[in-house]
C-alpha cells in the first residue's frame, strides 16, 4: 500500500479519496494460499551512499513468529522495510539482493508492488487507523486499496472475522460504526492488525507494535499474535527483549559496529539465544549488558 514518511519516520497510510465508495471495488485475481515462508538473501540496504546493513540472509519460516532484536540504529526496520519493498519508497534509498517469498523474488520485474505488499501486510509502531472511517470501514479500507471485490454480506462476515483476529471484537461489535478514531491506542493498533488481515496477507510484518502501548494493552497484542500466527507468518521488530522471549519462536540479532553497516550476529531458535547464545555479543545484549 503507498505510504508516507512522518517526521519521525514513522511510515503511515494514507487518506482515502472522498469519492471512494467501499460498495464498489473492482474484482481481481486472489492473493496467495496458505501460509509462507519469507527469505532473504545477501540482502543490503542504502540512504543514499551510506549502506546501512550488509549481505544479510535469513529463512522466517512459515507459520512461525521471527523476532528481530538488537540496538537501536542496527538496521533492523530498515530490513523489515525491505521486506516488503518499502524501503525504496524513502527518497535516495536502494537495495541489494533478493527477498523469496515461497520462492519467489518479490523484487523481480513480474511482481507487481501491489501484489508484493498485499502478500506481504505491516503494521506500524505507531498506530494509524483512519480517524473520521467507521471501524467496520477501517478494516474494509484495504479491500478499495487492493481491488478486492466482496458482497455486503461478505463484508459483513470479513470484518467479524478480523476484528476477532485482532482480538477486538468483543470490545466494539455493539459500535462498529463508531470512528475508529475514538478507539484507545491499544484498541486502536488492534484494528490495524485487523485491517491488515482483511486482505488476507501470507506475512504480516510488525515494527515495534508495543512501543508506545501500556502493559496491559501489550499483553493483549502478544496474545493477539501467538492466534495469528495460526494464520499468517509474522515477522517483528522490538526492543523488548522479554517479548521476543515470550511471543518468537525464532531471532535474529542485528547489530552495527561503529562505522559498519548492521548485520546479524547470530540468529536460531528464541530459547537457545537467551540461554546459550554461540556469541558473546548475543549473550552481552540480551542480558541488557549494552544497547
Amino acid at each position: 500500500m503507498p505510504a508516507s514518511n512522518t517526521q519521525d519516520n514513522t511510515l503511515v497510510m494514507p487518506a482515502l479519496p472522498p469519492d471512494v465508495d467501499l460498495d464498489v471495488v473492482p474484482n481481481v485475481a486472489p492473493p496467495g494460499e496458505g501460509l509462507a515462508q519469507l527469505e532473504a538473501v545477501d540482502v543490503s540496504c542504502w540512504f543514499g551512499e551510506r549502506k546501512v546493513l550488509d549481505r544479510v540472509s535469513l529463512t522466517m519460516p512459515a507459520g512461525r513468529i521471527t523476532a528481530l532484536i538488537g540496538p537501536s540504529g542496527c538496521g533492523k526496520s530498515t530490513f523489515l522495510r525491505a521486506l516488503n519493498r518499502m524501503h525504496e519508497m524513502v527518497p535516495s534509498a536502494s537495495m541489494a539482493g533478493r527477498v523469496l517469498l515461497d520462492g519467489e523474488d518479490i523484487y523481480d520485474t513480474s511482481v507487481r508492488i501491489t501484489r508484493a505488499r498485499r502478500d506481504i501486510g505491516m503494521v506500524f509502531q505507531k498506530p494509524n487507523p483512519f480517524p473520521a472511517m467507521s471501524i467496520a470501514d477501517n478494516v474494509l479500507a484495504g479491500l478499495k486499496l487492493t481491488g478486492t471485490k466482496a458482497t455486503k454480506a461478505e463484508k459483513e462476515d470479513l470484518v467479524e472475522h478480523c476484528l476477532r483476529l485482532g482480538g477486538l471484537w468483543n470490545e466494539v461489535k455493539d459500535r462498529l460504526d463508531a470512528p475508529g478514531g475514538g478507539l484507545s491506542g491499544g484498541q486502536q493498533q488492534r484494528l490495524c492488525i485487523a485491517r491488515s488481515m482483511a486482505i488476507k496477507p501470507r506475512v504480516l510484518l510488525m515494527d515495534e507494535p508495543c512501543s508506545a502501548l501500556d502493559p496491559t494493552s501489550t499483553r493483549v497484542i502478544e496474545e493477539t499474535m501467538k492466534q495469528l500466527a495460526e494464520e499468517v507468518t509474522i515477522v517483528i521488530v522490538t526492543h523488548n527483549m522479554q517479548q521476543a522471549a515470550r511471543v518468537s519462536d525464532q531471532c535474529a540479532f542485528f547489530l552495527a559496529a561503529q562505522g559498519t553497516p548492521g548485520a546479524i550476529v547470530e540468529h536460531g531458535d528464541t530459547t537457545a539465544m537467551f540461554t546459550s547464545p554461540q556469541d558473546q555479543r548475543t549473550h552481552d545484549y540480551v542480558n541488557g549488558r549494552f544497547g
